[in-house]
């Protein structure tokens, strides 16, 4: 409920920055000072000749006077129209750009939603508006995270903090030297090639990364599509970051479509599918890097030592019955926190080992588990064998049924112990199934955590695909809206 509030009072102060910025237009919007450097070699304002172009009284020369080679004319609107001046000099011709003269009496210069005075307000509150909701999203996503680190809700607000704040020191750079609404809608769209333009060393640079662990891991754990994941995403970054930046540089230079005609539907066809490609891949890549930031902060925490019990998420066994090198890494991460925590309080955990038999298995991953830890010191009743399980969520739901049981009385304290890559994602099936649990990550290789993480990108993004899909259609329509005001101011 506060939430809801909360968005619509940025609603409401949304509104009233708009509100704002159409009272100082049109306070100050209904004369506008021309400056125009004729360079004659006289300050003789007689030696110049003004002319309006205009069907009927639409502006009017208010006042006029001439220093130092600039010639300054202050224009006064009479009614809504289209209008153009034309300077005649003693050594040379000067022909301006059109005037439009709005409803409410407001001068714009060049095109309809051009400069006028009193529109610099508009870039500065613009820019006000993307920091309060770029601070709004800070405050959301802090919540979030000391709610429980484990959400998907995290992983979008992290990836909007991201992308809004490019946006916002994008627009920072140019808010005072923008005067119009045309010129800050432009850096809008703009935002996105040079977001991309700063984007792509990373994206160049974790794409070739990603490929050569790629590489490495099909080499030692055979060639399947899983495995090339990385590989495949590392080439989607790099494709979607810089082929519409060559579209739009081939487009420029080419003959055969004409993208300089203001007035030509090329040009705005160019532009639609170019910023809205990069639109749908800055996002992505926001909730790339976000998934990736957020994986390794789950996987490195280190949770508080009060645990009653530690949780090991089963996987595949060898073919012996014995843990693999991932499954072992899982166990010795939850054995390490273990003496940490018994050092550090004296309290010793229950280990409770998770995971079914598989068809290809001897014995349940859970009995592996239960073996290794007993090999490594553990007594027999220190340890709680949940062998039922098929998947992580399973793992956590019965494993929990199993502690629940077994504790008795009160909420006990849970840690899970799990692969580095997969500590965000399993916490995140905990959390939705009411458990409050916090994970240790075991360390992988290299080769394999890269392609890992991906993974858990794209699962994460189909977890809230409807989600994804609602926010990139709305970015969609916002950046279609700005170009059809850029079509309006081209060709009113």
């Amino acid at each position: 409920m506060n939430d809801r509030k909360e968005q619509t009072a940025l609603l409401i102060i949304g509104i009233l920055l708009l509100v704002i910025g159409q009272i100082v237009v049109v306070v100050f919007g209904g004369s506008y000072t021309l400056h125009v450097d004729v360079h004659a070699g006289t300050d003789n304002i007689d030696d110049y000749n003004i002319s309006i172009d205009q069907k009927y009284d639409v502006i009017e020369i208010a006042d006029k006077q001439i220093n130092n080679g600039v010639l300054s004319l202050r224009i006064q609107s009479v009614s809504k129209g289209k209008a153009y001046i034309d300077i005649e000099g003693p050594d040379d011709y000067y022909h301006l750009e059109s005037f439009y003269v709005h409803p409410f009496g407001v001068i714009t210069v060049d095109n309809y939603f051009g400069e006028s005075a009193g529109a610099h307000v508009i870039p500065v509150l613009a820019a006000i508006y993307l920091v309060l909701i770029l601070l709004y999203i800070i405050r959301e996503y802090n919540e979030g995270v000391k709610e429980s680190l484990y959400q998907y809700k995290n992983i979008r607000n992290l990836g909007w903090i991201i992308y809004f704040s490019s946006l916002v020191l994008v627009q920072l750079n140019y808010v005072f030297s923008n005067k119009s609404l045309i010129e800050t809608v432009r850096t809008t769209l703009d935002a996105a090639s040079t977001i991309t333009f700063i984007a792509f060393p990373i994206a160049f640079v974790v794409s070739v990364m990603v490929s050569i662990s790629n590489i490495k891991l099909m080499r030692r754990e055979g060639r399947n599509w899983r495995n090339m994941l990385g590989f495949f995403m590392g080439v989607l970054v790099c494709m979607g970051t810089i082929l519409p930046n060559l579209l739009s540089e081939y487009l420029q230079r080419s003959t055969i479509v004409d993208v300089h005609n203001e007035r030509g539907a090329a040009l705005y066809i160019e532009m639609v599918v170019t910023n809205i490609v990069l639109v749908g891949v800055n996002y992505l890549e926001c909730i790339l890097l976000s998934t990736v930031i957020l994986g390794f902060k789950a996987a490195r925490k280190i949770p508080a030592f009060d645990k009653d019990y530690i949780l090991i998420l089963g996987c595949q066994i060898k073919k012996d019955g014995t843990v693999t090198p991932l499954l072992k890494g899982r166990a010795d991460r939850a054995l390490e926190f273990a003496r940490m925590q018994e050092k550090a309080t004296g309290k010793a955990p229950v280990f409770v080992p998770s995971g079914g038999r598989g068809e290809d298995e001897i014995i349940s991953e859970a009995e592996a588990i239960s073996n290794y830890l007993v090999e490594k010191g553990i007594a027999p009743d220190r340890i709680l064998v949940e062998n039922q399980s098929a998947s992580t969520y399973e793992n956590i739901r019965n494993s929990y049924e199993l502690i629940k049981e077994h504790f008795g009385e009160g909420e006990p304290d849970i840690a899970f112990a799990t692969t580095n890559y997969h500590v965000f994602r399993a916490g995140i099936l905990a959390n939705e199934q009411g458990v409050h649990a916090e994970g240790i990550g075991g360390k992988t290789r290299s080769y394999f955590w890269i392609n890992a993480f991906v993974r858990e990108f794209i699962a994460t993004v189909y977890s809230e695909r409807k989600k994804h899909a609602v926010i990139i259609t709305v970015m969609t329509l916002l950046t279609l809206a700005m170009i059809f005001m850029v079509y309006l101011a081209n060709t009113l």
